[in-house]
């Protein structure tokens, strides 16, 4: 059983990389011309909220290898139109140490964003604090982290014993740490060199997530709190194209090319989403190459695995993975794991799902089991129902605004209840697990009722309705929520927009001047992109629908200098759209209308901006700069981003206002 060496000390001839708000500062110290220190810079110098799209824009994942993907860290750090880390700078720069403000590794879960610096380079990454699951996969690669005051040490020349770097942890964590990474403790569980000891915990009123956990218990216990290290068992999970490559790579170099799952194959998939139309953005065109890697290499692997395949071998993919898992695989109760960070959506249905890296994929479709850490919960208690106008996508904006910036949300699960979620249709439900992530929560998980039930019955009737009820979660009366209960008044919230650049800066309409959104003035837009998991769903285009028909009776289309597009979440949805009668609406109101899969959300596909200059109002989850294009993204409801697109300017819906008009 091997460990990593017991302490850490900055390497002689290595560096520490300081990443500052002035840019200026980085290039001389990529030069080799400025070597920092906490005294030169402040905290409140550095970078602050480091996305996982800035550390390795959608194009760098093409690459599997992480020494390709090394080559091009941070290449979403652009500067006047300019990458400021150039190719190869980081792991050329004799970087040790990587130095942030807070939030380190914000957004998606793709863990290249880790193996960016670790190939580079990189041991220790310090940081006022991280977005949890990038730390998960900093702890999973065994890249060590750290606070300031670490740093300070660190600099001084001092040897910091390596179990300083556990503190604050688990047991379980703290030996993934001494071990160096997931794989070897993985290892010498299978091989029965290290162990999970069972819970302690006595009998406690238990909140959702708590209680998926603790009936997913490897060995003994019925209880568990906060803070709690278990092994527990994987009901279900999946990869896409983007990240199954490395899965299948990761496990043939630590378990043989002969590697066999002891996860069932029935619950667990693999889809071809993410890439599909990558093809159709010109600035992707150059890397179909490594894209048809990407998709042969899942293709061995289900083949290897047996696993469900959602392939596009027709040319058209069955659709986005989170869509197509809440109406085939995601049950009340499971615990689900899969490799995005939008794997939160499966707690709409109920369950308590989240996104990881392929490190701790891999590792668990091996074993069928994973060690986790008990979350602390936040409640949301809602109330009310929505005005007309109003949506999910509007509350998670408000919750944003309100309670994420406060760190209400932090690490913890989002738990949604009260009479307020009964209005709400099980889309709704999955808008508000989906955006949990952009919270920076674990994971976010809707209470269960009849309307849960009949969802899932409607697309799955081979289960049976008694043990999909038995399988229902609730919290307990008492149980204890570390964030808080926060009472959401849905009858007060109004039509929200995000600003570019966050979806934590949220701007509400203002209901006593019709469609205006107060602040922003009138913006002028270029696109209107509807889709993603967020927005694709069938209530999704119902919403669509209700605006653009109420456009056309009133003889309007889509303006002239706008486009709009309209993605399906799935094959499901498509036919249910073309079932309603919406895709003759939306040809003959000027809709773009694009068959199933992620595309814009990502940057790869139609719906993308093409240059800075370009404004886009979309309904999908995240507007980081560069997620969707190079130009300005607004976050909106479906609703508002298909009224944008008959006025041309960022317009809040108001039911009727174009009858009216």
């Amino acid at each position: 059983m091997s460990e990593r060496p017991a302490a850490f000390q900055l390497t002689p001839g290595k560096r520490v990389l300081f990443l500052t708000k002035d840019p200026d500062l980085i290039r001389k110290q990529l030069a080799g011309e400025l070597n920092l220190t906490l005294d030169d810079v402040g905290v409140d110098d550095l970078l602050d909220e480091i996305n996982t799209d800035v550390m390795t824009p959608a194009w760098v994942c093409f690459d599997h290898d992480p020494r390709e993907i090394a080559k091009n860290a941070y290449a979403g750090l652009i500067v006047e139109g300019k990458r400021l880390i150039p190719e190869g700078a980081l792991s050329s720069g004799e970087f040790e140490v990587i130095v942030s403000g807070h939030g380190k590794g914000v957004g998606s879960s793709r863990e290249t964003a880790v193996q960016a610096e670790k190939y580079s380079g990189i041991r220790l990454a310090i940081a006022a604090s991280f977005a949890p699951i990038h730390a998960r996969n900093n702890i999973n690669q065994g890249v060590l982290m750290g606070d300031h005051d670490l740093l300070r040490r660190v600099q001084a020349g001092e040897s910091i014993p390596l179990a300083e770097f556990g503190k604050g942890h688990d047991p379980v964590t703290q030996k993934i740490i001494e071990m160096g990474g997931l794989f070897p403790f993985t290892k010498a569980l299978m091989n029965d060199e290290v162990s999970v000891p069972a819970p302690e915990t006595a009998q406690r009123p238990m909140t959702m997530a708590e209680k998926v956990v603790a009936t997913h218990l490897v060995g003994e216990g019925e209880y568990v709190k906060p803070g709690d290290a278990v092994l527990v068992s994987v009901d279900g999970g999946y990869s896409h194209e983007f990240t199954t490559a490395q899965v299948h790579e990761f496990l043939r170099e630590h378990f043989g090319d002969d590697y066999a799952i002891k996860s069932d194959p029935n619950k667990f998939a693999v889809f071809e989403d993410h890439l599909v139309y990558a093809g159709e953005v010109e600035r992707f065109a150059k890397f179909m190459g490594k894209v048809n890697t990407l998709v042969d290499m899942q293709r061995a692997f289900q083949a290897h695995t047996k696993v469900l395949s959602f392939d596009a071998r027709s040319g058209r993919s069955p659709g986005i993975c989170h869509q197509v898992a809440r109406e085939r695989i995601v049950e009340p109760g499971d615990f689900i794991q899969a490799t995005d960070s939008h794997t939160c959506m499966g707690g709409g249905s109920n369950a308590y799902t989240y996104g990881v890296g392929t490190t701790e994929y891999a590792a668990l479709i091996y074993s069928g089991v994973t060690a986790v850490v008990v979350p602390e919960s936040v409640r949301f208690e809602l109330t009310g129902e929505l005005q007309p106008g109003v949506t999910a996508k509007d509350v998670m904006l408000y919750i944003l605004l309100h309670h994420a910036t406060k760190r209400d949300t932090l690490n913890r699960c989002m738990e949604f209840g009260g009479p307020g979620l009964a209005s709400l249709s099980m889309d709704e439900r999955a808008t508000l697990a989906n955006m949990a992530t952009e919270c920076t929560a674990k994971s976010g998980i809707c209470e269960a009722d009849a309307k849960t039930v009949d969802w899932i019955l409607e697309r799955r009737p081979e289960l049976e309705r008694a043990a999909l009820e038995a399988s229902c979660v609730a919290p307990d009366p008492g149980a204890e929520y570390a964030g808080g209960v926060h009472t959401i008044d849905l009858d007060t919230i109004q039509p929200m927009v995000a600003d570019p650049g966050d979806p934590d800066r949220g701007i509400p309409s203002d209901p006593t001047n019709g469609a205006n959104i107060a602040d922003i003035g009138e913006v002028k837009i270029d696109i209107a992109y509807g889709g993603s998991c967020t927005a694709g769903k069938e209530h999704d285009l119902d919403m669509y629908a209700e605006v653009m028909a109420e456009g056309a009776a009133a003889g309007m289309k889509v303006k002239d200098d706008v486009d709009f597009y309209i993605q399906f979440g799935s094959e499901r949805v498509a036919k249910y759209a073309e079932g309603k009668g919406y895709l003759e609406l939306f040809e003959r109101t000027g809709v773009r209308v694009i068959p199933p899969g992620c595309g814009a959300c990502i940057g790869c596909g139609p719906g993308v901006s093409t240059n800075p200059d370009q404004v886009s109002v979309s309904a999908i989850n995240r507007n980081y700069k560069g997620r969707s294009g190079p130009g300005r993204l607004y976050l909106a409801s479906p609703l508002t981003v298909a009224a944008s697109a008959l006025t041309g300017t960022i317009t809040a819906y108001r039911k009727g206002m174009f009858a009216q008009g």
